[in-house]
């Protein structure tokens, strides 16, 4: 057969880069804090400036075309909504920490949880005094709201 009717000598097609999962689950909105935004668009500008990362840069532009960014409530400020610093009390008596953000600013280490774990949507809607229970692996747990707040 001759060369003229093979594709040995074709070069390969790039692919497009392929679009990173999501964490959210279907359908739902990926909501944002406006601080959050913030740090992803000044991390997309510097990436963007240095012409590195691709696939970071490629993350960022879904998160941000996706987002929905979430204001902190202007009343009913001591009952916890997206965006909230809650406070409670742990079954021992120690306290925790929380801030109930969206799930691509999900720091465990500073206590940032997403507002689809269990332990968010326990919160969610409670208010400074409330006990709420939740579900988790080692069994259920109650945990005592001590503080409220959102930041500006």
């Amino acid at each position: 057969m001759s060369k003229a009717f093979t594709k040995e000598d074709a070069q390969p097609e790039e692919q497009p880069p392929r679009p990173l999962p999501s964490v959210l689950p279907p359908g739902a909105q990926n909501y944002l804090t406006p601080d959050g935004a913030d740090r992803f668009k000044a991390e997309l500008d510097a990436l963007l400036k240095t012409g590195r990362f691709d696939e970071r840069i490629q993350e960022l532009r879904r998160i941000l075309d996706s987002a929905v960014v979430v204001a902190p409530p202007s009343e009913d400020e001591d009952v916890v909504r997206f965006g909230a610093k809650v406070k409670v009390r742990l079954p021992d008596g120690s306290t925790a920490r929380y801030r109930i953000v969206g799930v691509d600013e999900t720091d465990v280490a500073r206590g940032w949880i997403s507002w689809v774990t269990p332990v968010a949507k326990a919160l969610l809607s409670a208010g400074v005094g409330d006990v709420v229970r939740v579900a988790v692996p080692s069994g259920k747990k109650e945990l005592e709201i001590l503080d409220v707040g959102y930041e500006r």
